[in-house]
């Protein structure tokens, strides 16, 4: 009796050595999870697989940690160089297109025909307030109800809105150039919308008679 409660613990401790001996690195698991992923989606429609594939600063957004703060003022100065300023500084366009197009979750699905920003929509309501009259919102990002008042713009085309048009159209553009990791969609950097319809959102968002403003 007394060999066997010696034996016991030590075969126990034999396997679990043997089982923290074979257990994948980090590494290895993420890869393992990697082709597992890959292996789920093939190309349907215009929906291709190689729409998996990460660049540099998805990648170093998805760890569990955040990336150091260097490499975050890094991946912010890449992308604001990335950004294309509106042609001939216009920045403003149609508030109630930029409303329905806030309104509008639909593209890039396998069932779309086309690719064509022209055919998405923005889906801002998906993460944010932007109107007190909605009934139903994402809280993911903050609500931009007051947007532009807050701001104190009373007129876009006053030279000293401009800082804050620029600072809106990036953040459109390329939502890393202000926040490294942030989980806001790169819109014009993505091609997931076309400069027009940044105009109306950047309308929707700063017009002094968008519901966003009243």
């Amino acid at each position: 009796m007394h060999s066997k409660h010696i034996l016991i613990p030590a075969a126990i401790a034999a396997v679990v050595s043997v089982g923290c001996a074979t257990t994948p690195s980090p590494a290895a698991l993420d890869q393992q999870a990697l082709q597992m992923i890959r292996g789920s989606f093939s190309d349907r429609g215009i929906a291709k697989a190689d729409w998996l594939q990460q660049d540099a600063t998805q990648r170093a957004c998805s760890g569990e940690h955040a990336p150091p703060a260097a490499q975050a003022k890094q991946i912010e100065a890449e992308a604001m160089a990335t950004i294309h300023w509106p042609a001939n500084g216009q920045y403003i366009g149609d508030w109630r297109k930029g409303e329905k197009l806030a309104q509008n979750g639909r593209g890039m699905t396998w069932t779309d025909a086309s690719t064509d920003p022209a055919r998405n929509g923005a889906q801002c309501y998906n993460c944010h307030q932007l109107d007190q009259k909605e009934l139903s919102f994402g809280t993911i990002g903050p609500s931009l109800y007051h947007y532009g008042k807050l701001r104190g713009v009373k007129d876009v085309a006053d030279p000293a809105a401009l800082p804050t048009l620029r600072y809106t159209w990036g953040k459109l553009w390329n939502s890393k150039a202000t926040q490294a990791c942030s989980n806001m969609p790169r819109f014009g950097h993505s091609h997931l919308l076309n400069e027009d319809q940044l105009r109306d959102l950047m309308a929707l968002l700063l017009d002094p008679k968008s519901p966003v403003n009243q």
